[in-house]
Parts: structure tokens; sequence; C-alpha cells
């Protein structure tokens, strides 16, 4: 994320920030420095997200819109840090319980507990994924296709 941050030409800096864990204003974002890596990466990923996909001052959080804004980034940030692929590498790596899927993923368990629920929401029960299936009820579940099934 800090190579895309240095090609699009933002400046990230660690602040003592109060309120918030993270802010973008322009090409600058701010993160609070008194994290540890893996919650600055998240952190990082939404901020990105806003880059990405806000326009103008969300922080009235009261605003239906700038509500609208703020769940657009984080979905942004959601696909980015645990694409369905990264799943599945995890997978493939064996992880067993959410502790090492979001260790694996560089992401802290209850961002890869939102992204689950946000992948819940868009997919329903399951999505299919280069051969794989991946459920998401009633817990996280993935299947690999074997050559018979998708015949």
């Amino acid at each position: 994320m800090l190579i895309e941050c240095d090609n699009t030409e933002l400046i990230i800096r660690e602040k003592p920030l109060r309120g918030s864990l993270g802010r973008i204003k322009g090409n600058r974002i701010a993160i609070r420095k008194d994290m540890t890596a893996t919650e600055k990466a998240c952190i990082l990923a939404e901020e990105l997200g806003h880059y990405h996909t806000t326009i103008g001052n969300i922080l009235d959080q009261t605003s239906v819109e700038n509500i609208r804004q703020e769940r657009r980034a984080r979905i942004w940030a959601y696909e980015k840090q645990i694409p369905l692929q990264g799943l599945i590498k995890c997978f493939e790596e064996r992880c067993r319980n959410k502790y090492e899927i979001a260790s694996s993923l560089g992401v802290t368990e209850e961002f890869l507990i939102e992204a689950l629920a946000y992948y819940r929401q868009k997919y329903g029960v399951s999505t299919t994924c280069e051969g794989y299936v991946i459920f998401f009820e009633p817990t996280l579940l993935i299947h690999k296709n074997s050559k018979m099934e998708s015949s």
C-alpha cells in the first residue's frame, strides 16, 4: 500500500491524532502513531478507500450521504486487503482459524470479521472464485471443486 501511495503522490505521516485513527485531506494521510503495524495497515487501507471513493468533508456522520461515503471507503479497504483470492491463499496455506487468516493477510481479526460480514451481505451464503466455493455461513469454509464437480 505504501508503494501505491508513492505512485499516487500521497503523503503519509504518523501523528498523535485525537478522536480518530486516521484522516485524509487532499493528498495527505495522517495515521495515529500509537497503534500496531497491522492496525496501521487497516487504517491506511480505509484512508486510501476515502482517497479513491470519497468527495468532500464527511466528518459529519449524521448525514446519510456521508455515512454512505464512509461505507464505500470501508468496502474499498475490505476488497483491497482481503480479496477472495486472499481467502483462498489462506485455505491453501492451511490457516485454521481467524487469527491465522488475519495474520496471513496482514490485517486485524476485527477487520477480517467485518470484511467477512460485508462479503456475506454482498454474496449471500457462498460464492465461487477460481475453482473454489467460499461459504460465509454458518462460518467461513472454503471448498476446492474437484474435476468431477466442475464437469
